[in-house]
């Protein structure tokens, strides 16, 4: 088997894994613009709550409620954020200790061990999803699914990013894997 080329000291090239580090990238995006989606839309609306509660003494009552959908998320573009870019909470004291054969393999079974915790996360989920439906916000109206659905969101895209980072990994991509043991 060949060694896999390198192009400018970036690590391994080659279509499929400029597919895995594209579909991480396009987690990250998604993650960048829930995220600044929900903060700006949470800071307008209270803001113009408060100017309009202070204006004419009366606010907007469902401003507070937008929150319980729109808070998990901006955590879930967060949790994407930091999962793709490798920036999650790690010790390192291992990894920095191994050979770099180690550490590939090191990386491939957290990661796989990650993809694992995720999906079960979302399958396990599934009775409080469908119990959510029939939950609904008492002002706005909107159920509580739609807060919910972020942890689909958020560990479904975590549960892709560590199975790109195993690929990676596997393919010899190490210093390029998402994870933060690189």
């Amino acid at each position: 088997m060949s060694e896999p080329t390198r192009d400018m000291g970036q690590g391994p090239t080659g279509p499929f894994l400029s597919a895995c580090r594209g579909l991480t990238a396009l987690l990250d995006w998604s993650g960048r613009i829930v995220a600044v989606a929900c903060l700006a839309v949470m800071f307008v609306l209270l803001f113009v709550n408060v100017v309009l509660r202070y204006a004419v003494g009366d606010g907007i009552p469902w401003a507070y409620e937008i929150h319980a959908i729109l808070l998990p998320w901006l955590v879930a573009g967060g949790v994407l954020i930091a999962a793709a870019q490798g920036r999650n909470i790690a010790i390192t004291i291992l990894p920095n200790l191994m050979s770099a054969n180690a550490l590939r393999w090191l990386m491939v079974m957290v990661s796989l061990l990650i993809f694992v915790i995720c999906v079960s996360v979302v399958w396990t989920g599934q009775p409080t999803f469908r119990a959510a439906q029939f939950q609904s916000l008492a002002t706005l109206g909107l159920k509580q699914v739609w807060g919910y659905a972020s942890l689909i969101y958020a560990f479904g895209g975590m549960a892709v990013i560590a199975l790109m980072d195993a690929t990676r990994a596997l393919l010899g991509d190490i210093r390029h894997a998402g994870t933060s043991l690189s």
